[in-house]
C-alpha cells in the first residue's frame, strides 16, 4: 500500500508554515489517539501516519528533502521515526505539560541548581520610626558554605559523584501503557549527584548554621504590613545556587497619643469648661516632635474638629504628606471646693436659653414637641 502525502495527512499546503502544521498537527492528534479510540485499529493507523508526516515536516532539513525527493528521501534510511509516544506527539505534550511537571524532558544534567530558601523576618517599628525612616541592624538565623569541605557536601572537599541509578539525568522514567511516566531519582532525590563519603561537619548538607547581621533602612512613611525585599540575603543556595531573598514584614506598635489612619493622624486634646466656653490657644505635639498652636474659638463644644494640614504622616514613596486631626474633649471638672460649687450655681442662676448652644436649643425643641404631641 503506498504512502500518503504528508502535507494530505496533516490537511495542509505545501508553503504551510510551522505553526500552521502544529495547530493541524495537535488537532488530529487528539482525535486519532489510541486512548480516545481503544481497539480502532484504523485510528491506531492513522496516529502512526499523522506522527511520521509531522516528524519530517516540523524538521526544515527533511521538509526540504522530502518537498525535493517525496518519500524516496526516507527508503533507504529507514524513514523517520514514526507511531508510538514519540516524535510530534511528545513535543505537543512536553509544551503542555512540561512546566508543569517539573520542566523539559531529558534536562537533569544541565538545570539550574536548588536556589535557597527565602526567609521572612518581622519587625515592629514605632510610630516615629514609621514617620521618620530609620536604619536598624537585625540578626537573623542563616546559613553559610561548609569551610571543611567548601560547600561540596564530601569529605575533604570531595565531589559528589554521579547518581547510578539515573546516571546524573535526576529523573528516571517508567512505562505505563502507552505513556511514558517520569519521575525525581528516588537514589539522588533529583539532585542527579550522590555523596558516597560525607562531611563531618556539615553531614553532607553542604551548609552550616550560622547567624547573620544587616543593616536595613527602614524608609519613611511605611504602614503596618509593610515587605521590604533583600535579595540575596536569604538562604545560601546548594553547590553554588543563588541565595534566597530575605523578606522583612513591618509591624508599626501602637502609639501612646495619635492613632493612624492612612497618612492621617488622629489626636483628642482634652480642654476646659472655661477655655471651651471662653476660647483660647492650646499647644498640641505633632509626630515630627514639635509643637502646635491650636486657636480654640468661644463656645467650643465637645467632639469639634480641627484640621492641621500637612502634620500627618509622610506618604512612602513621596514628598506628599497626610494631615492632623485634633478632636476636642472637654472637660467635666470634679473634686470642687465649696467656693467652685458655690460660683457654679451663681453661674446656673445667672444662664438662661441664651447660653445653650445651638445643638442644645435644637435638643430642647424636639423634646417640647415630643411631650406636647403626647399629651394630645
Amino acid at each position: 500500500m503506498s504512502k500518503r502525502d504528508f502535507y494530505d495527512v496533516l490537511g495542509v499546503q505545501k508553503g504551510s508554515s510551522g505553526g500552521e502544521l502544529k495547530k493541524a498537527y495537535r488537532k488530529l492528534a487528539m482525535k486519532y489517539h489510541p486512548d480516545r479510540n481503544p481497539g480502532d485499529e484504523k485510528a491506531e493507523h492513522n496516529f502512526k501516519e499523522l506522527n511520521e508526516s509531522y516528524e519530517v515536516l516540523k524538521d526544515e532539513q527533511k521538509r526540504a528533502a522530502y518537498d525535493q525527493y517525496g518519500h524516496a528521501a526516507f527508503e533507504q534510511s529507514g524513514g523517520p521515526r514514526g507511531g508510538g509516544f514519540g516524535g510530534g506527539f511528545a513535543d505537543i505534550f512536553d509544551e503542555m505539560f512540561g512546566d508543569v511537571m517539573g520542566g523539559r524532558r531529558g534536562g537533569g544534567r544541565g538545570r539550574a541548581q536548588a536556589r535557597g530558601q527565602d526567609v521572612r523576618f518581622n519587625m515592629d517599628v514605632s510610630l516615629e520610626d514609621a514617620y521618620h525612616g530609620k536604619k536598624a541592624t537585625i540578626t537573623i538565623p542563616s546559613s553559610a558554605s561548609c569551610v571543611s569541605c567548601k560547600g561540596t557536601g564530601g569529605k575533604d572537599g570531595a565531589s559528589p559523584d554521579t547518581c547510578g541509578t539515573c546516571g546524573g539525568d535526576g529523573k528516571v522514567r517508567s512505562q505505563q501503557g502507552f505513556f511514558t511516566v517520569e519521575r525525581a531519582c528516588p537514589s539522588c532525590g533529583g539532585a542527579g549527584r550522590v555523596i558516597k563519603d560525607p562531611c563531618g561537619e556539615c553531614r553532607g548538607a553542604g551548609l552550616v548554621r550560622k547567624d547573620k547581621t544587616l543593616e536595613v533602612t527602614i524608609p519613611p512613611g511605611v504602614e503596618d504590613g509593610t515587605r521590604i525585599r533583600l535579595s540575596g540575603e536569604g538562604e545560601t543556595g546548594m553547590n553554588s545556587a543563588p541565595a534566597g531573598d530575605l523578606y522583612i514584614f513591618l509591624s508599626v506598635t501602637p502609639h501612646r497619643l495619635f492613632q493612624r489612619d492612612g497618612a492621617n493622624l488622629y489626636m483628642r486634646a482634652f480642654i476646659s469648661m472655661t477655655a471651651a466656653a471662653l476660647g483660647g490657644d492650646i499647644e498640641v505635639p505633632t509626630i515630627e516632635g514639635g509643637k502646635v498652636r491650636v486657636s480654640i474659638p468661644k463656645g467650643c463644644q465637645n467632639g469639634h474638629q480641627f484640621r492641621l494640614r500637612g502634620k500627618g504622616m509622610n506618604v512612602l514613596r513621596s514628598t506628599a504628606r497626610g494631615d492632623m486631626l485634633l478632636e476636642t474633649s472637654v472637660e467635666v471638672p470634679v473634686n470642687l471646693t465649696s467656693k467652685q460649687k458655690e460660683l457654679l450655681r451663681a453661674f446656673e442662676e445667672e444662664s438662661d436659653e441664651k447660653t445653650f448652644s445651638p445643638e442644645a436649643h435644637s435638643f430642647l425643641n424636639k423634646v417640647k414637641t415630643f411631650f406636647e404631641d403626647f399629651s394630645r
